[in-house]
């Protein structure tokens, strides 16, 4: 699954593909509490509703020009041996990108009516990152489609099993 021997895969998001047309991949690490590294460690989080939100960086409570990504809707479980400081199952993390990777994918939000949907979550070299999607939703006629070409493969690939 992944090329690189470093990665640990930890979550996958299978329904991202089957509901969006998936252009452009990103990588971006996450601004994490240790106990959710922990919780990572120990059980897989959920990425089934996860989503990506580009906001204005705010500064002292006035909007500045700078661009901030967020990860919104992964459901990290509490930690099994954390006390009062444990952290939010639901909470919004902060992805750690360069600024021309977070103008470029406002644009493709705003212009182009993208969504910004993770894939993957993995370890590489202890640290988790997040592998991201720019992606245009499908229409119920188009998983249709998909899904009669899948089955029609698997049917061509069982004959020419049968052949041999």
């Amino acid at each position: 699954m992944s090329e690189n021997k470093g990665e640990k895969l930890i979550a996958s998001n299978p329904s991202a593909r089957s509901n969006y047309f998936l252009d452009e991949l990103v990588e971006a690490g996450i601004v994490l509490l240790g106990t959710e590294v922990k919780s990572i460690r120990s059980s897989a989080p959920n990425l089934k509703d996860a989503f990506v939100e580009i906001t204005n960086k705010k500064k002292g409570g006035q909007k500045t020009g700078s661009l901030e990504a967020w990860l919104v809707n992964v459901h990290i479980g509490p930690y099994s041996h954390g006390n009062i400081w444990n952290h939010e199952a639901r909470r919004r993390r902060k992805l750690l990108l360069h600024s021309h990777q977070i103008r470029r994918m406002f644009g493709a939000l705003t212009q182009e009516g993208k969504t910004i949907v993770p894939t993957r979550m993995y370890f590489v070299k202890g640290r988790v990152k997040i592998e991201m999607a720019l992606g245009k939703g499908k229409k119920k006629g188009d998983k249709r489609a998909d899904s009669k070409e899948r089955s029609q493969k698997r049917e061509i690939d069982q004959a020419m099993k049968r052949r041999k």
